[in-house]
């Protein structure tokens, strides 16, 4: 099954949940999870990533109703790490799924890519446990389609709407740049993020 096929479902839009993960540097270079390109205008343009991985992963999980997170993974230790099958499972599990207690869960619809970690067949099953048929991804119910960062809010707008609010000042530490994110994820308001998934719907034609 297809999105054109289900989109049909009355404010089927504002029930989807959105997520994506996105790594930030404290130089200000941002490298969205699923859009590893490095212009828009020129997809074979090389973009220099810094030699040290001074850098936050963050997710979050956005629909026109408010945004779930962000969570930064770490390790046991208080370290920042990256994504993988392992760490993202057990995000959902002891982050997303106690977060989705304050919302009414049968009314949503999740999507996530196909990266390969996020789609082991643990990760799906517990996803499936969760939403039923209400899961938009790859091995799921609904097909997600590939390489679509233009049908993704967190890629078209929420990741590039943080680094543009918290890099005006330039940050010195990797404390201060997820004290940053916090609180310009925390200003955003509702009013903002309906606008945002309404433009969603005409990036399905």
């Amino acid at each position: 099954m297809g999105l054109n096929e289900i989109a049909v479902v009355p404010d089927f839009h504002k029930r989807i949940l959105f997520r994506d993960e996105a790594h930030f540097w404290l130089n200000g270079y941002v490298n969205k999870q699923n859009c590893r390109i490095g212009s828009e205008a020129n997809p074979q343009m090389y973009v220099e990533t810094p030699l040290h991985p001074e850098k936050l992963t963050v997710w979050c999980a956005l629909r026109a109703g408010g945004i779930i997170g962000p969570y930064f993974f770490k390790n046991d230790e208080g370290h920042n790490v990256t994504v993988n099958g392992d760490r993202y499972r057990a995000m959902i599990i002891n982050f997303f799924i106690p977060e989705l207690n304050n919302h009414d869960v049968q009314e949503l619809w999740f999507q996530q890519d196909g990266a390969t970690c996020h789609t082991a067949r643990a990760t799906i099953d517990l996803l499936k446990d969760t939403f039923g048929d209400r899961l938009i991804s790859r091995f799921g119910p609904v097909n997600w389609p590939p390489r679509s960062c233009d049908l993704t809010p967190l890629d078209y707008f929420l990741w590039d709407y943080v680094k543009l609010l918290f890099y005006a000042n330039k940050l010195q530490t990797l404390d201060r740049l997820e004290d940053n994110i916090l609180r310009v994820i925390a200003d955003i308001r509702q009013q903002m993020l309906e606008k945002v998934i309404e433009n969603w719907t005409s990036r399905l034609d």
